[in-house]
């Protein structure tokens, strides 16, 4: 399909076709890579809509009828009320990679920014999902906010569905510890006026302010709804390069998300637990199926080899942001040549589960180098 620069005429014929019964995301996108966008679909006869595979008599009968739908003229009209966009497929706004998924959704209403990191395509995404249980244990409310903060520091966004639980502690550990840099998008299962649940509306402001955005392909006045929340789960997977279940039941709504991920070629990425906690059931699972066990961010940096910042001058802006930890480290680094991790332990008297972490974002964010003997550098001195 044609991709064109953002048109508000475009949302509206999408709206269109989103509004039209028996016309869902697949065969939207399936009509959009015939014609090339929604206003071509809207214009073409019954002859060239019946060409395309899949569209018969009553829907080609069901399209006709919407051609002229004034409710999507409303819907646009609500939208910009409220301060929503609503960006169409085809529009330069839209996520290039939630693009390639099976059935992305034709249109998504946006509040707040969407992250550079998640609008290229699927191989230069940085950005990764964690989600889980609402019923989560303190461990795993803990790991989830320590996975958003690493996460956000080195510049990765993290992806969630702003429910209670695991979504609202990797949210908060992008937004709340990370300072100013931590990108994040949560995606609802209702409409953005009905931001769900209610007690995240706090949590969906602070995303607002300058931390990212909070989405939806639900049409204003759209209640949370069991059925919507499947849907909203492709989506976290589709803006995602990879997944991670933190805790999960045997039958939680995550592992929904983890088969989503699976279907559409992403990796996902499970934490183990005992297996007698009830939190662990789900993740176990996943991880017997070939999921990556995943204790830290760490796991997930070195599964997608996701490198060192390129810029001179982001390394420069980096290292003026450095912690006090942080700079310990660097500092063992400059002053002891290049020391081997077991070193760096001595050195900074921290213990490798709590040094590797960031070591890793230190790496990410263009400060240090690992070499392939082992050892580390610093790329860019302190003096």
């Amino acid at each position: 399909m044609s991709v064109s620069v953002s048109s508000s005429n475009q949302a509206l014929e999408y709206l269109k076709l989103s509004l039209t019964p028996g016309l869902g995301a697949r065969k939207i996108k399936v009509l959009s890579e015939h014609f090339g966008n929604a206003e071509k679909i809207l214009s073409a006869s019954n002859k060239e809509l019946a060409e395309v595979s899949g569209v018969g008599p009553k829907l080609i009968q069901a399209i006709n009828v919407h051609r002229d739908n004034t409710e999507a003229e409303k819907e646009l009209k609500r939208a910009g009320h409220l301060g929503i966009d609503i960006i169409s497929i085809v529009d330069n706004k839209y996520p290039q990679a939630l693009r390639e998924i099976f059935d992305p959704p034709p249109i998504i209403y946006v509040l707040g920014d969407l992250p550079k990191q998640v609008l290229c395509g699927y191989e230069n995404l940085h950005s990764v999902a964690i989600v889980g249980t609402r019923d989560a244990s303190d461990y795993g409310l803990e790991l989830s906010k320590t996975l958003g903060k690493s996460f956000a520091e080195a510049g990765i966004a993290v992806i969630s569905g702003l429910a209670l639980g695991v979504d609202s502690a990797a949210h908060k550990g992008t937004i709340e510890d990370s300072g100013q840099q931590g990108q994040t998008v949560a995606v609802l299962g209702s409409s953005l006026d009905h931001i769900y649940p209610n007690q995240n509306q706090s949590l969906a402001k602070q995303i607002l302010d300058g931390h990212g955005a909070v989405i939806s392909e639900y049409r204003i006045g759209t209640k949370p709804h069991a059925q919507n929340f499947p849907g909203r789960n492709r989506i976290i997977n589709g803006l995602s390069k990879g997944v991670i279940v933190v805790e999960a039941g045997e039958k939680s709504g995550a592992l929904i998300t983890a088969d989503y991920a699976l279907d559409e070629g992403r990796t996902v990425f499970a934490v183990p637990g005992r297996p007698s906690d009830k939190h662990a059931k789900g993740t176990l699972k996943l991880i017997k199926q070939g999921a990556v066990l995943t204790q830290s961010a760490t796991d997930v940096f070195e599964e997608f080899n996701w490198q060192a910042a390129d810029s001179r001058e982001q390394a420069k802006e980096h290292l003026a942001q450095l912690d006090n930890t942080q700079l310990e480290i660097v500092s063992a680094i400059d002053k002891h040549g290049e020391p081997l991790l077991d070193d760096l332990i001595s050195l900074t008297q921290q213990p490798a589960p709590a040094l590797l972490p960031k070591l890793s974002i230190l790496s990410l964010k263009g400060i240090i180098k690992k070499l392939p003997n082992e050892r580390y550098i610093n790329l860019y001195r302190l003096s």
